[in-house]
Protein backbone atom coordinates (compact mmCIF):
# COMPACT_ATOMS: atom_id res chain seq x y z
CA UNK A 1 0.00 0.00 0.00
CA UNK A 2 1.22 3.49 -0.89
CA UNK A 3 0.26 6.40 1.37
CA UNK A 4 -1.46 9.38 -0.23
CA UNK A 5 -1.24 12.84 1.28
CA UNK A 6 -4.00 15.27 0.35
CA UNK A 7 -2.70 18.83 0.56
CA UNK A 8 -6.15 20.16 1.29
CA UNK A 9 -8.71 20.38 4.08
CA UNK A 10 -11.65 20.14 1.66
CA UNK A 11 -14.30 17.79 3.11
CA UNK A 12 -15.61 17.11 -0.40
CA UNK A 13 -12.22 15.97 -1.74
CA UNK A 14 -11.63 13.83 1.35
CA UNK A 15 -15.04 12.18 1.06
CA UNK A 16 -14.49 11.53 -2.65
CA UNK A 17 -11.16 9.80 -2.05
CA UNK A 18 -12.58 7.73 0.78
CA UNK A 19 -15.53 6.63 -1.35
CA UNK A 20 -12.95 5.54 -3.93
CA UNK A 21 -11.09 3.33 -1.45
CA UNK A 22 -8.35 5.83 -0.53
CA UNK A 23 -8.07 7.13 3.03
CA UNK A 24 -5.45 9.87 2.73
CA UNK A 25 -3.53 11.82 5.31
CA UNK A 26 -4.75 15.41 5.07
CA UNK A 27 -2.40 18.36 5.60
CA UNK A 28 -3.45 21.99 5.30
CA UNK A 29 -1.08 23.59 2.76
CA UNK A 30 -1.34 27.10 4.23
CA UNK A 31 -0.95 28.72 0.81
CA UNK A 32 -1.98 32.34 0.29
CA UNK A 33 -3.85 31.68 -2.95
CA UNK A 34 -4.39 35.33 -3.86
CA UNK A 35 -0.69 36.11 -3.39
CA UNK A 36 0.46 33.12 -5.44
CA UNK A 37 -2.00 33.93 -8.23
CA UNK A 38 -1.01 37.62 -8.26
CA UNK A 39 2.71 36.80 -8.42
CA UNK A 40 2.17 34.24 -11.18
CA UNK A 41 0.07 36.71 -13.16
CA UNK A 42 2.75 39.38 -12.87
CA UNK A 43 5.30 36.83 -14.08
CA UNK A 44 3.15 36.13 -17.14
CA UNK A 45 2.39 32.55 -16.09
CA UNK A 46 -1.40 32.87 -15.96
CA UNK A 47 -3.32 33.49 -19.16
CA UNK A 48 -6.56 31.74 -18.25
CA UNK A 49 -8.45 29.85 -15.55
CA UNK A 50 -6.75 26.55 -16.38
CA UNK A 51 -3.32 28.12 -15.82
CA UNK A 52 -4.44 29.52 -12.48
CA UNK A 53 -5.75 26.25 -11.01
CA UNK A 54 -2.67 24.43 -12.30
CA UNK A 55 -0.28 26.83 -10.55
CA UNK A 56 -2.27 26.84 -7.30
CA UNK A 57 -2.49 23.04 -7.21
CA UNK A 58 1.29 22.86 -7.66
CA UNK A 59 1.86 25.43 -4.91
CA UNK A 60 -0.33 23.50 -2.49
CA UNK A 61 1.39 20.17 -3.12
CA UNK A 62 4.85 21.70 -2.81
CA UNK A 63 3.89 23.51 0.40
CA UNK A 64 3.59 20.24 2.34
CA UNK A 65 6.55 18.32 0.88
CA UNK A 66 8.72 18.87 3.99
CA UNK A 67 5.96 17.87 6.40
CA UNK A 68 6.97 14.75 8.38
CA UNK A 69 3.81 12.88 7.35
CA UNK A 70 4.47 13.63 3.68
CA UNK A 71 7.87 11.97 3.65
CA UNK A 72 7.62 8.58 1.97
CA UNK A 73 4.20 9.36 0.51
CA UNK A 74 2.51 10.47 -2.69
CA UNK A 75 1.26 14.05 -2.43
CA UNK A 76 -1.63 15.57 -4.34
CA UNK A 77 -2.52 19.24 -4.40
CA UNK A 78 -5.73 20.48 -6.04
CA UNK A 79 -7.43 23.73 -6.89
CA UNK A 80 -10.72 24.50 -8.61
CA UNK A 81 -12.41 27.48 -10.20
CA UNK A 82 -15.48 28.08 -12.33
CA UNK A 83 -15.02 30.05 -15.52
CA UNK A 84 -18.18 31.97 -16.29
CA UNK A 85 -18.52 34.79 -18.82
CA UNK A 86 -14.74 34.82 -19.17
CA UNK A 87 -14.14 35.33 -15.45
CA UNK A 88 -12.61 32.88 -12.95
CA UNK A 89 -14.93 32.49 -9.96
CA UNK A 90 -13.49 31.11 -6.74
CA UNK A 91 -15.24 31.02 -3.36
CA UNK A 92 -17.69 33.92 -2.96
CA UNK A 93 -17.34 34.12 0.86
CA UNK A 94 -20.12 36.73 1.15
CA UNK A 95 -23.88 35.99 0.76
CA UNK A 96 -24.39 38.99 -1.50
CA UNK A 97 -21.68 37.78 -3.87
CA UNK A 98 -23.08 34.24 -3.96
CA UNK A 99 -26.59 35.54 -4.66
CA UNK A 100 -25.37 37.79 -7.47
CA UNK A 101 -23.50 34.90 -9.06
CA UNK A 102 -26.51 32.61 -8.98
CA UNK A 103 -28.75 35.27 -10.50
CA UNK A 104 -26.27 35.44 -13.39
CA UNK A 105 -25.60 31.68 -13.69
CA UNK A 106 -29.13 30.25 -13.51
CA UNK A 107 -30.26 28.77 -16.79
CA UNK A 108 -26.79 29.14 -18.25
CA UNK A 109 -23.49 27.21 -18.35
CA UNK A 110 -19.93 27.54 -17.09
CA UNK A 111 -16.76 25.46 -17.15
CA UNK A 112 -15.33 24.10 -13.92
CA UNK A 113 -11.55 23.62 -14.00
CA UNK A 114 -9.69 21.50 -11.42
CA UNK A 115 -5.91 21.50 -11.26
CA UNK A 116 -4.01 18.46 -9.96
CA UNK A 117 -0.33 18.27 -8.99
CA UNK A 118 1.13 14.94 -7.83
CA UNK A 119 4.55 14.59 -6.22
CA UNK A 120 6.29 11.24 -5.70
CA UNK A 121 7.86 11.86 -2.30
CA UNK A 122 8.49 8.21 -1.46
CA UNK A 123 12.26 8.60 -1.60
CA UNK A 124 13.09 12.17 -0.51
CA UNK A 125 16.80 13.00 -0.82
CA UNK A 126 18.57 16.28 -0.09
CA UNK A 127 19.24 18.27 -3.25
CA UNK A 128 17.19 15.94 -5.43
CA UNK A 129 13.87 17.19 -6.77
CA UNK A 130 11.07 14.69 -6.31
CA UNK A 131 9.36 13.48 -9.51
CA UNK A 132 6.12 15.37 -10.10
CA UNK A 133 3.42 15.72 -12.72
CA UNK A 134 0.28 17.78 -13.12
CA UNK A 135 -2.83 18.11 -15.21
CA UNK A 136 -5.98 20.20 -15.40
CA UNK A 137 -9.36 18.58 -15.97
CA UNK A 138 -12.52 20.43 -16.95
CA UNK A 139 -16.26 19.85 -17.10
CA UNK A 140 -19.12 21.99 -18.39
CA UNK A 141 -21.76 22.70 -15.77
CA UNK A 142 -25.29 23.46 -16.98
CA UNK A 143 -27.23 25.28 -14.28
CA UNK A 144 -30.98 24.92 -13.77
CA UNK A 145 -33.12 28.02 -14.13
CA UNK A 146 -33.95 28.26 -10.44
CA UNK A 147 -36.12 30.89 -8.77
CA UNK A 148 -34.92 33.78 -6.64
CA UNK A 149 -36.61 32.12 -3.68
CA UNK A 150 -34.51 28.98 -4.23
CA UNK A 151 -31.38 31.10 -4.59
CA UNK A 152 -32.08 32.91 -1.33
CA UNK A 153 -32.78 29.64 0.48
CA UNK A 154 -29.59 28.08 -0.86
CA UNK A 155 -27.41 31.07 0.01
CA UNK A 156 -28.92 31.13 3.51
CA UNK A 157 -27.57 27.61 4.16
CA UNK A 158 -24.01 28.95 3.85
CA UNK A 159 -22.94 26.09 1.57
CA UNK A 160 -22.25 28.14 -1.58
CA UNK A 161 -20.09 30.64 0.30
CA UNK A 162 -17.28 28.13 0.84
CA UNK A 163 -16.94 26.47 -2.57
CA UNK A 164 -15.58 27.49 -5.96
CA UNK A 165 -18.28 28.87 -8.21
CA UNK A 166 -20.81 29.08 -5.33
CA UNK A 167 -22.23 25.59 -5.85
CA UNK A 168 -21.71 21.92 -5.08
CA UNK A 169 -22.65 18.79 -6.97
CA UNK A 170 -22.40 16.51 -3.95
CA UNK A 171 -24.41 18.64 -1.53
CA UNK A 172 -27.50 20.83 -1.46
CA UNK A 173 -26.54 22.51 -4.72
CA UNK A 174 -26.73 19.28 -6.70
CA UNK A 175 -30.48 19.77 -7.25
CA UNK A 176 -29.81 23.07 -9.02
CA UNK A 177 -27.59 21.61 -11.74
CA UNK A 178 -29.33 20.56 -14.94
CA UNK A 179 -26.46 18.42 -16.23
CA UNK A 180 -22.68 17.92 -16.32
CA UNK A 181 -20.69 17.46 -19.51
CA UNK A 182 -17.52 15.60 -18.57
CA UNK A 183 -16.15 13.99 -15.43
CA UNK A 184 -18.40 14.78 -12.45
CA UNK A 185 -15.43 14.25 -10.09
CA UNK A 186 -13.83 17.34 -11.60
CA UNK A 187 -16.77 19.39 -10.33
CA UNK A 188 -16.16 18.08 -6.81
CA UNK A 189 -12.58 19.29 -7.07
CA UNK A 190 -10.54 16.14 -7.67
CA UNK A 191 -10.84 13.90 -10.71
CA UNK A 192 -10.19 10.27 -9.78
CA UNK A 193 -9.54 9.28 -13.43
CA UNK A 194 -7.01 12.12 -13.66
CA UNK A 195 -5.37 11.05 -10.38
CA UNK A 196 -5.08 7.49 -11.72
CA UNK A 197 -3.44 8.64 -14.94
CA UNK A 198 -1.00 10.89 -13.09
CA UNK A 199 0.17 8.26 -10.61
CA UNK A 200 0.52 5.70 -13.41
CA UNK A 201 2.76 8.15 -15.28
CA UNK A 202 5.00 8.20 -12.19
CA UNK A 203 5.24 4.40 -12.23
CA UNK A 204 2.79 3.85 -9.38
CA UNK A 205 -0.11 1.44 -9.57
CA UNK A 206 -3.32 3.31 -8.76
CA UNK A 207 -4.70 0.33 -6.85
CA UNK A 208 -1.72 0.54 -4.49
CA UNK A 209 -3.34 3.69 -3.12
CA UNK A 210 -6.35 1.73 -1.96
CA UNK A 211 -6.41 1.14 1.77
CA UNK A 212 -9.70 -0.62 2.16
CA UNK A 213 -8.86 -2.15 5.53
CA UNK A 214 -7.21 0.89 7.07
Amino acid sequence: MTTLVLASTSPARLALLRSGGIDPITIAPGVDEDLVADQATLAGLIANTADMVHILAKAKAEAVIEHPEARGAIIIGCDSSLEFDGEALGKPHEPEVARERWLAMRGRSGTLYSGHWVIDNRDPRPGVEAPAVGRVSSSVVNFANISEREIDAYVATGEPLKVAGAFTIDGLGGAFLRSIEGDAHTVIGLSLPTLRELVLSLGIEYTDLWNLNR
